[in-house]
């Protein structure tokens, strides 16, 4: 019998060869502020040699070696540090902790809500993760769930099927797309993978944990295909004795991408009230894979949902969290003025709509940083009012990276409403279980994760300041 080949070559597998993204490069330090001249033409060289010349893997790392190394040019307008004491100098004022008295079972509920939010939020999203807007908002509005309101499921006529490209397996992981009716549980995906991780990073280390202390919990726990963009590029660093936070800058293209953002939700769950140090256990965990923006987005997370014990209030959320980070930088710039939107008029759908026309969904720099994803995530909170169901729509239909996005705010919005007030629409398909790719928890009640997480903020050494 003729031999089947492998549906993926490891030569082709994504994130691990420098050549291909080298693009994303060019982006990156355009971003940064650093002077490109040249650069174009020396990656097109480097792009059109044969993929199987070894030279072209040599040549790709020989640039990003020197472009990581670029100065950024004096007339850049923003500030944006990367080591922890310099990122709370360019912080602006504002409150570092809040007090908060939540008896057992209220805290119970709030962290159970929160895991629940993000579950749901990530499931939403996940089936449609990768799709264009045009496509997401067409296929809903076809089968009658526009503004989005429910779970998608895949049981269509075959039109609606065909028009829409509605599949249901193979998945990236062999099993079938996770549409509603293809699901028994929350599915496995980065980003509950991360949050697990951070449970297991605290409860073996403690508050304290140091970047290393990540890195080596990566390894012992995550396979390398688990991983995505920056996370990859990273691991292949701690393979390679390359230890944070050189990780995150060593050849990492993604550097400022979404990764790290969606790690930082479990610090927030572990610090109620204290953005201070949810935002300083972020900066540990981000320092492995990112820089700049990057750690950005995980510190701001953070600290909006130890903020979010304290407040139901989006906007002041939303605030609070910013006050973790440099008041310079382009994440900060970007967040702030989507604050302004309702305040200018604008519904969800035009702010949406505002996000589109300055970043390019197309674009996979743009599709997978964490700046225009954050914004989506602002929205969300700004115009969802509270609301689980509605918060999560908004955020799926800004499209870009929407299990991301919707997990981050289904997190916060469960955070806030507490498990006992969600809609059973959203949790009930999630059976309290959770899959996961982490070694040791490939199904796990989400109930005992919320519970695990409840222990380590009544220890003694989870008020340790960090």
């Amino acid at each position: 019998m003729p031999s089947s080949k492998p549906k993926a070559r490891l030569a082709g597998l994504p994130w691990l060869r420098y050549a291909p993204d080298l693009h994303v490069e060019l982006e990156q330090c355009r971003d940064e502020g650093k002077d490109v001249s040249g650069l174009a033409e020396r990656i097109a060289a480097i792009q059109s040699m044969p993929e199987d010349d070894p030279r072209r893997e040599i040549e790709a790392a020989r640039l990003l070696d020197e472009t990581i190394a670029l100065p950024v040019r004096a007339d850049f307008p923003y500030m944006e540090p990367s080591d922890l004491e310099t990122i709370r100098h360019e912080r602006p004022d504002g409150p570092r902790r809040r007090p908060v008295s939540l008896s057992g079972d209220d805290l119970f509920d709030r962290v159970y809500g929160a895991w629940l939010g993000r579950c749901a939020g990530c499931l939403l999203g996940k089936p449609v993760e990768g799709w264009m807007r045009e496509r997401l908002l067409g296929f809903n509005r076809a089968i009658g769930n526009y503004p989005i309101r429910s779970y998608m499921s895949s049981r269509h006529s075959e039109d609606i099927r065909r028009r829409f490209e509605i599949r249901d397996e193979p998945y990236w992981d062999g099993g079938p797309v996770p549409w509603i009716n293809n699901v028994e549980c929350a599915p496995a995906d980065d980003d509950t993978n991360y949050t697990l991780i951070s449970l297991l990073l605290l409860e073996r280390f403690g508050p304290t944990f140091t970047p290393d202390d990540v890195a080596v919990t990566w390894l012992g726990r995550l396979p390398l295909l688990q991983l995505c963009t920056a996370e990859r590029i990273a691991y292949r660093n701690f393979t390679g004795l390359i230890a944070p936070p050189a990780s995150a800058s060593h050849r990492n293209v993604y550097r400022e991408w979404i990764g790290a953002q969606i790690r930082g939700d479990f610090f927030g769950y572990v610090s109620p009230g204290e953005m201070e140090r949810a935002a300083g256990m972020a900066w540990r965990d981000a320092c492995i894979s990112h820089v700049k923006n990057g750690i950005y987005g995980e510190m701001w997370v953070a600290a909006m949902l130890a903020a979010a014990y304290t407040t139901g209030d989006m906007r002041e959320i939303i605030r609070l969290g910013l006050g973790e980070i440099p008041v310079r930088s382009r994440l900060a710039a970007a967040i702030n003025e989507a604050l302004l939107w309702p305040e200018q008029g604008l519904t969800w759908e035009q702010a949406l709509d505002r996000i589109h026309r300055r970043w390019d969904e197309a674009n996979p720099h743009h599709w997978g940083h964490t700046i225009p994803n954050a914004v989506i995530v602002s929205v969300a909170l700004l115009y969802g009012e509270g609301d689980l169901g509605k918060s999560l729509g908004i955020a799926i239909s800004g499209a870009f990276d929407t299990d991301c996005n919707g997990a981050t705010v289904g997190s916060i919005v469960g955070l806030v409403r507490g498990a006992s007030a969600l809609p059973e629409q959203w949790t009930e398909p999630l059976r309290d279980h959770l899959r996961s790719g982490v070694r040791g928890f490939e199904r796990v009640p989400i109930s005992e994760l919320a519970g695990r997480t409840v222990r380590l903020i009544e220890r003694p050494s989870g008020s340790t300041q960090a």
